[in-house]
């Protein structure tokens, strides 16, 4: 893979080192630099001209601070002659703004989607998207990954003869029922409504869950208000014992001390699509690695070959 840049910014080094690791290629270096007048300044420290650019960059707080730096990065390597920009985020938190559900509203994710392409982007590299029409607000090409295979591998070392899978929503019932499907298990999803973004209500849980092992599968958890909504839910309604897993654990204000104080709650799985702090970690807290996923995407892309056979039988 001699052709081959990828760069990071200072969103997760981590993650990028790993997934470097996994496709035996060097992290290139990047210098981010801020001057007196609080503006960044990017540079690209290795070779990009007529080379496959990877940019692994997710969208953490803070937010914005990480979408300049990604933005700069793409056209410090557009200025530098790449041959192609692939864009990595592992986590696009504006695909939460993905609908116009109030008067003079913003789409951030659209707006966003723009500015990556007009910063130079040729494609773009996304894991667990919060909603599939995010997907069409790229104007290039977009490979959406999902990290189901890694939660159910981890999930298939318990007795699951008495398991039932529940999404807290009838929006994410599709992705649970085929996570119950790799599991074997059955499914069930909460009717919920969401007054503002920390407050929701979840009236009624469609599915058997009495007397059940849970496994509550949502693609983030931010302040955990839903999830611990539905655990309200799944006590009245007699679950025997509660697992939390998602994709994205951003775990903002508090919401894994909250979540792991809970006390039918055994265990709480996410990835390392987002960096959660060892100071704010918890016993409970289980975190699995995407890297590989994402490093066998990147070689597939730069290889010309389908990414999408990744999920053949899905």
């Amino acid at each position: 893979m001699r052709d081959i840049a990828v760069f990071t910014g200072s969103a997760h080094p981590e993650l990028a080192a790993e997934v470097c690791r996994h496709l035996e290629v060097p992290l290139s270096p990047a210098r981010i630099n801020r001057f007196a007048n609080d503006c960044l300044e990017v540079q690209l420290e290795a070779n990009c001209r007529e080379r496959d650019v990877f940019l692994i960059q997710p969208l953490v707080a803070p937010v914005q601070e990480h979408l300049v730096e990604l933005l700069m990065m793409c056209d410090a390597a557009r200025g530098a002659s790449a041959g192609r920009i692939t864009v990595v985020m592992p986590h696009y938190s504006y695909a939460r703004s993905d609908k116009k559900d109030m008067p003079r509203i913003s789409l951030g994710g659209r707006l966003v989607a723009d500015l990556l392409v007009t910063a130079g982007a040729s494609r773009v590299l996304a894991l667990t998207l919060h909603s599939p029409q995010v997907h069409g607000f790229f104007s290039v090409p977009v490979d959406h990954l999902h990290a189901l295979r890694e939660l159910a591998a981890h999930f298939r070392a318990l007795d699951l003869s008495n398991t039932t899978v529940v999404s807290p929503d009838l929006g994410n019932a599709k992705e649970a029922a085929a996570f119950a499907r790799l599991l074997g298990t059955r499914v069930a999803a909460g009717a919920k409504q969401r007054f503002e973004d920390d407050k929701v209500s979840i009236s009624a849980v469609i599915g058997d869950v009495a007397d059940r092992d849970v496994i509550v599968l949502d693609d983030e958890i931010a302040k955990g208000s839903t999830v611990l909504e539905l655990l309200d839910r799944l006590r009245e309604l007699g679950a025997r014992s509660v697992r939390v897993a998602c994709t994205h654990g951003l775990f903002a204000s508090g919401a894994l001390k909250r979540l792991s104080e809970q006390p039918e709650v055994l265990e709480i799985v996410c990835t390392n699509s987002v960096p959660v702090p060892e100071a704010e970690r918890t016993e409970k807290l289980t975190v699995l690695s995407v890297a590989p996923a994402l490093a066998e995407a990147v070689r597939r892309i730069h290889n010309g070959e389908s990414v999408s056979a990744l999920f053949d039988g899905l």
